[in-house]
């Protein structure tokens, strides 16, 4: 017995020291390159729009909660949290040791600011109404109230208060978007509107420390944070970021061992799939050809929507063009969004408009005819803009050559870097354009809240008072009934889409190769896609 004793506890000392589960060993050199296809646009979180954007704001700063490899909001720079009874007041407790990369604490008063900033109607902050949940936020956005009124207070130093007009489910998870973290009062007012610009004008609280960004070019770098209340459990000493809008760019710079990762189109995506590198990545976003009725009046006509709608073979599209495992829409919510609280129906299963998403050619020539019948004209010129990567002209000449099918419909494509596109798009400068939609939240008011008629994101002109009443119900009379919210949510979509105000295409899939040394990747497909503060690399 002694014997057997002694050979089950060497066998448990070696594994112990590494020899069993071929784990590896951590690699010396703990540098990250990897590929994004965008330039970066900002580092003011309450600017910001995009993902790329905020993705890098969640890497080099860091609120009251960060999300666990499942996506579940953690505590992070709150060491604790009491909720009222009702749902309504948050106390948030924070980390005494938490500190900006200028050595500066992180108080109450950092989060006080940043929601004021954002919230206040001259920052221009097109995401402000996220924080509409929040007490007398919508009315200080909207110029009604004094910004002094909004429902966050710095009870002390370490003492944050927020209350809310009502209970939301969802709320830790917006906490922990990087739109909800604190921002440096003092480097705000020092840099004005450079701040946020450029690397140098930036300051930075979470894992990494933002460096090398002249806020045009195409490689920068995050460095570790030795600041970082945390830094002990950041594996990562650098990540350097390298801009390739090519596909083919980035995929030889992997084969040539280069870069750690890259995204894949088409025949890559085929050739790869077999390999262990090889991440399907479906995301829960959705791209959507939007047409713009302040500056085309005639799609202000249904029959024209549903015309370009129905001229759009979307199956063909996922499946011949891009062929990298992007599934065609069901609608303008994707899948990922939740399911009804009663039965468990998934949400684009429920809400369901087969017409809206569908490809009929000869029945989108005679809604066009009708719609030219009603609306006076015989022609439509219209130029369509879209981003100058590889994947999105693709998409684009696939639907000019879609929509010129229809009788006299003449479509040009403007391509141009997705920085300035985003900002056309803001602009409502444009007439027709494909826009991406990425979930922040798991739940279907993430998308519908676009298309409200107040809604800063809502730049096509669409308008419906039912749909908006729809959404006031499900979010301010029955946001505490689960049941009821979700049926409205499912009429509101249902509404959208009979209704043509948007024109679904494809839910993005964003496949990659990843090298199997690099260890700790999550993929969130329901916000920000990549979190580097549990990233490490092994040997190879």
């Amino acid at each position: 017995m002694k014997k057997i004793t002694l050979v089950f506890l060497s066998l448990f000392t070696i594994c112990l020291l590494g020899a069993c589960g071929n784990k590896q060993k951590t690699a010396s050199k703990q540098v990250l390159t990897w590929t994004e296809t965008s330039t970066l646009a900002t580092q003011d979180q309450s600017l910001a729009t995009d993902s790329l954007s905020f993705q890098t704001l969640l890497n080099t700063q860091e609120g009251l909660y960060r999300l666990d490899k499942q996506q579940k909001p953690k505590l992070a720079l709150a060491k604790s949290v009491k909720i009222s009874n009702d749902g309504k007041t948050y106390d948030f407790i924070l980390r005494p040791n938490a500190k900006w990369s200028n050595g500066d604490p992180v108080t109450a008063k950092d989060f006080v600011y940043a929601y004021k900033r954002t919230v206040t109607p001259s920052t221009k902050a097109s995401m402000a109404f996220y924080f509409y949940q929040i007490e007398n936020a919508e009315a200080i956005n909207k110029g009604q109230k004094d910004v002094s009124e909004l429902g966050v207070k710095a009870l002390a130093k370490d003492h944050l208060q927020i209350k809310l007009t009502r209970p939301v489910s969802y709320f830790k998870r917006l906490l922990a978007f990087p739109l909800f973290f604190p921002q440096n009062e003092k480097i705000v007012k020092k840099y004005g509107d450079l701040y946020g610009t450029q690397a140098k004008y930036t300051v930075a609280n979470g894992p990494y420390i933002l460096k090398n960004w002249t806020g045009t070019n195409k490689k920068w770098t995050l460095v570790k944070n030795k600041t970082y209340w945390d830094a002990k459990n950041v594996k990562l000493d650098q990540v350097n970021e390298l801009v390739t809008e090519s596909t083919t760019t980035s995929y030889n710079l992997y084969n040539s061992n280069k870069v750690d990762a890259t995204g894949l189109l088409g025949q890559q995506v085929a050739a790869n799939k077999n390999s262990p590198a090889y991440h399907e990545r479906l995301a829960s976003a959705i791209q959507r050809l939007e047409l713009n009725e302040e500056k085309v009046p005639a799609f202000k006509n249904k029959n024209i929507r549903q015309a370009f709608s129905y001229a759009i073979d979307r199956k063909s599209l996922v499946n011949d063009v891009l062929a990298d495992g992007s599934v065609a829409a069901k609608g303008f919510v994707p899948s990922g969004m939740g399911s009804n609280p009663q039965t468990g129906q998934a949400f684009q299963d429920e809400a369901y408009v087969k017409s809206a998403v569908s490809y009929d050619l000869k029945k989108a020539n005679a809604l066009l005819e009708k719609g030219y019948q009603e609306t006076g004209i015989t022609t439509l010129n219209v130029e369509l803009s879209v981003s100058d990567t590889d994947s999105a002209k693709k998409i684009a000449e696939f639907l000019q050559s879609s929509l010129e099918r229809l009788p006299n419909v003449k479509v040009t494509i403007t391509s141009i870097p997705y920085t300035q596109l985003i900002t056309r798009q803001a602009a409502k400068d444009y007439e027709l354009t494909v826009k991406n939609w990425q979930a922040i939240i798991a739940d279907p008011i993430n998308f519908l809240d676009v298309f409200e008629s107040d809604s800063s994101y809502n730049n096509s002109g669409w308008k419906n008072a039912e749909y908006d009443r729809l959404l006031d119900e499900a979010e301010n009379k029955y946001g505490a009934q689960p049941e009821k919210r979700w049926q409205l949510l499912v009429k509101a979509e249902k509404l959208l889409m009979e209704d043509q105000g948007t024109i679904p295409l494809l839910q993005v899939a964003k496949p990659q190769l990843l090298r199997p040394s690099v260890k700790g990747v999550y993929f969130n497909p329901t916000g920000i896609p990549y979190d580097f503060k549990t990233v490490s690399l092994a040997e190879k």
